[in-house]
């Protein structure tokens, strides 16, 4: 099912349907109050529309103001939502511009492989895109420079809320963006979930970085840190090749492949990262899930720095340009979750 543009057409429609509608919609997935799996298969028959023939039907989720529009009476394809209650608003509009509009609520769950490794007394911090305190810094470990901007949009996204993170790339240079959402010092075990969506294409970024640090109780910083390294093909780790005081940090090629340039533009990728530490700073990198395919990685390497923070749990994101001149790329995160234990 491709998701049409918005039509002009559209805005006609929503201006006529003042008055409710009778619709004869029949939703044949999902059930309402049934429990799904990402995506899930939207499948919809819309024969009319206040007794008027219906000649476009759509579909919003949650309180997003983004419709998608599909011409004909039929809908019937994937859509992605994060794990949680949602109601879909299927639409239907009639020749003569009224819209009907039935609504199903569902949940999507979380019983899968990534999440199946997380304890039932983990605790989770959620949405961690909405947050408002998040910085933003030109990454010094790469050359050239760069600048981002950030903002809360409603479309495209999965939540209503999702993160832009506008960049400028030049000559290589990477943007970092952080956010600290909790001073937890004790848990060792860590999944970060998060979906991406790439804008238009990849073609002026080469990596894309996915991090979590925290400050340990003997008062060092881990650095798990995890990436798409799209210049070597690989899925990359953080390492710090030397001690805590006499760092040298590093990154390490994994045995599995991944390559941003490779991911469809304009459609929400789920990325999910299980890793773990000990007290000492050594993190064995787990597995890394895109799109529900698991990746094992299976690498315990050390990754502990005395940085002389507080208490502190910081996830990080960043994006590296991939040309020597200048570059730019929109790239949105949603339902950014961390379950730590």
């Amino acid at each position: 099912m491709k998701i049409a543009k918005t039509l002009s057409l559209l805005c006609s429609m929503l201006a006529i349907a003042a008055a409710p509608a009778l619709a004869q919609t029949t939703i044949s997935s999902p059930s309402n109050g049934a429990t799904v799996s990402s995506p899930f298969t939207l499948e919809t028959d819309s024969s009319t529309c206040s007794a008027q023939t219906v000649t476009y039907v759509g579909y919003s989720l949650d309180n997003s103001t983004s419709t998608a529009i599909f011409a004909g009476q039929t809908m019937n394809g994937p859509v992605s939502a994060p794990a949680g209650a949602h109601t879909v608003h299927v639409k239907a509009w009639n020749n003569y511009g009224n819209v009907c509009v039935t609504d199903v609520s569902f949940t999507v769950g979380t019983s899968s492989a990534a999440t199946a490794v997380v304890p039932s007394y983990a605790a989770t911090n959620s949405s961690l895109q909405t947050l408002s305190d998040w910085t933003e810094i030109h990454d010094g470990g790469t050359p050239g420079s760069s600048a981002g901007t950030m903002s809360i949009v409603s479309s495209p996204s999965l939540t209503g809320a999702a993160k832009l993170f506008a960049n400028q790339l030049n000559d290589y240079g990477g943007e970092r963006y952080a956010v600290q959402f909790s001073d937890d010092n004790t848990s060792t075990g860590f999944l970060y979930d998060t979906w991406v969506y790439i804008a238009e294409n990849a073609n002026g970024f080469s990596n894309l970085e996915f991090d979590l640090e925290q400050t340990m109780t003997n008062g060092e910083t881990v650095i798990m840190g995890f990436q798409c390294d799209s210049w070597n093909l690989t899925w990359d780790f953080a390492v710090n090749a030397g001690s805590p005081t006499a760092y040298n940090d590093t990154w390490a090629h994994s045995k599995q492949p991944c390559n941003v340039h490779s991911w469809a533009p304009n459609t929400w990728h789920h990325v999910q990262i299980y890793e773990t530490h000990n007290d000492s700073g050594w993190v064995t990198y787990g597995t890394v899930w895109l799109d529900g395919v698991a990746q094992p990685i299976n690498v315990t390497a050390f990754s502990g720095y005395e940085l002389g923070w507080g208490p502190a749990l910081i996830t990080q994101f960043q994006i590296d340009g991939d040309s020597a001149g200048t570059t730019w790329g929109n790239v949105y995160l949603d339902a950014l979750t961390v379950y730590r234990w």
